[in-house]
C-alpha cells in the first residue's frame, strides 16, 4: 500500500475543536478516528460506533488517543451535531485531494477526471432534517470525495455548484456531470478555470439538444465524425455502446469552450428473456478531437455514471445510508462524510469489494487503525 502523504488520524488533530476546555473528556480527534475506523469496519450509526469502541477494549482506545473508556453515543451525537461541518469537509476534502497525486493514471488518461454528482439522503429527508441533498466531486478512478456541500433540494445544485468548484482544483481536470448541471455558466466557469467538462444534453437545453440531433442525423457536409464502439457480455446481458463525435458545431454554437459534440447510443440485450432496452444520449465537451479520441469521451461518460455503483450504491447498500434517520444539526453531513472517507480509503487502499473489506478491518481491527496513520500492535 502507498503512504498517505498526510495521515489521516494527524487532519482530525488539526480540526478546531468547537467545545470549552472545562468538562471536556475525550479528545476530537480521538473522537473522529474512532468514529472512521468504526466505518472501516462496516459500523454503520452513531449508536454502532459507540459499541465499536467498547468491543475492542482499552488498548485500541489508548491508540487512538482516550485516556479514558471510548465515548457513548449520546456524547457521539451531541458532537457530530455541533461539530462545523464546513471546517470538516475542507480538512477532509485537502486530505483526500493529497491522496489524488498517489493515484498511478494510465498514459492515455493522464489527466484526473472528477464527477459532480448529487446524492439525497431519504431517511434523514424523511424525518424532516434540512439541506438532505448532498452535492459531491469525486474522482473517476478511485472514487474518492474532495468536497461535499449540502444543498436544499436537487433544484438548488445549479445555484450550489459554483460554491462546490471554488473548494477544488479544476484546473488541468476534467469535470463530468448530467444533464441538470448542463448550463452555460457552469461550463464558463471550468473552462475560465483551466480546465475542461464532460456534460450530458437534455431537453433542459432545447436548443443545443435540437442542434446535436441535427448533427447525427443530417451530418453537415465535410463533417469528419468518429465512432467507437464496445460490446460487454456479463451478469446475464450483452450490452453495446456506440459513441461518434463531431466538430460541425464548433463555431456555430455559442456554448462556453464548445470543442466536439458526441451521441451515445446504448443497446441492452438480456439473454435469458431477449428482452432489449435501447437508449440515446447527447453531450458537449470542450475536449478537443486531438486531446479526446471517441473511446477517451466514452471513458468519461461511463466513468460518470459508474459513480453511482462505486460511491452512491456501497453508501445504501453497505452502510444503509438511505435508511439512517440521524435529523439534527450537523450529523446528516458529518455521518455521510464520514462514510464517503471509509469508502475512499478502502479503494485507494486497493479494496474493490467494500462489503468484503468491512468484514476482513472488523476481525483485524488493527489494519483500520493502520489506514488512519496509527501504528498499533496487539
Amino acid at each position: 500500500m502507498i503512504t498517505q502523504p498526510h495521515r489521516l488520524i494527524e487532519v482530525f488533530s488539526d480540526i478546531t475543536d468547537f467545545r470549552q476546555s472545562r468538562g471536556k473528556r475525550h479528545p476530537l480527534s480521538a473522537i473522529l478516528g474512532l468514529a472512521c475506523c468504526a466505518m472501516l469496519c462496516g459500523y454503520r450509526s452513531y449508536s454502532a460506533i459507540a459499541e465499536w469502541g467498547r468491543n475492542y477494549g482499552t488498548e485500541i482506545a489508548h491508540a487512538l488517543g482516550f485516556t479514558h473508556h471510548t465515548p457513548c453515543a449520546a456524547t457521539l451525537h451531541t458532537i457530530f451535531r455541533s461539530i462545523d461541518r464546513e471546517a470538516f469537509e475542507a480538512k477532509v476534502g485537502a486530505w483526500a485531494e493529497s491522496l489524488v497525486a498517489t493515484v498511478p493514471v494510465a498514459p492515455e488518461a493522464a489527466e484526473i477526471a472528477l464527477a459532480v454528482d448529487g446524492k439525497t439522503l431519504r431517511g434523514s429527508k424523511k424525518q424532516g432534517a434540512p439541506e438532505t441533498h448532498l452535492l459531491s466531486v469525486l474522482t473517476h478512478r478511485v472514487g474518492l470525495t474532495l468536497t461535499q456541500q449540502a444543498v436544499a433540494a436537487k433544484t438548488n445544485e445549479i445555484t450550489e455548484v459554483e460554491t462546490v468548484f471554488g473548494a477544488i482544483v479544476l484546473a488541468g481536470r476534467i469535470v463530468t456531470m448530467d444533464a441538470l448541471l448542463t448550463q452555460r455558466q457552469v461550463a464558463q466557469t471550468i473552462v475560465a478555470a483551466g480546465g475542461d467538462y464532460v456534460m450530458i444534453v437534455k431537453d433542459n437545453q432545447p436548443r443545443l439538444k435540437a442542434d446535436i440531433e441535427l448533427v447525427f442525423t443530417l451530418p453537415p457536409a465535410g463533417d469528419r465524425q468518429a465512432h467507437v464502439r464496445t460490446v460487454d457480455i456479463g451478469h446475464g446481458r450483452i450490452e453495446t455502446r456506440n459513441l461518434t463525435t463531431s466538430e460541425a458545431l464548433v463555431g456555430y454554437s455559442t456554448w462556453p469552450g464548445l470543442a466536439q459534440v458526441f451521441e451515445v447510443g446504448r443497446h441492452v440485450l438480456i439473454q435469458k428473456t431477449g428482452q432489449e432496452r435501447v437508449e440515446v444520449v447527447y453531450g458537449v465537451t470542450s475536449l478537443t478531437s486531438e486531446r479526446a479520441t471517441p473511446g477517451r469521451v466514452l471513458d468519461l461518460v461511463r466513468g460518470h455514471w459508474g459513480i453511482e455503483n462505486k460511491l452512491h450504491w456501497v453508501r445504501d447498500v453497505t452502510f444503509d445510508e438511505d435508511r439512517s434517520q440521524v435529523r439534527c444539526g450537523s450529523i446528516p453531513q458529518v455521518m455521510a462524510a464520514l462514510r464517503n472517507t471509509a469508502i475512499g480509503l478502502l479503494r485507494w487502499a486497493g479494496h474493490t469489494n467494500i462489503a468484503a473489506a468491512c468484514r476482513r478491518l472488523a476481525a483485524q481491527p488493527a489494519q483500520a487503525l493502520a489506514l488512519i496513520g496509527i501504528e498499533f500492535e496487539n
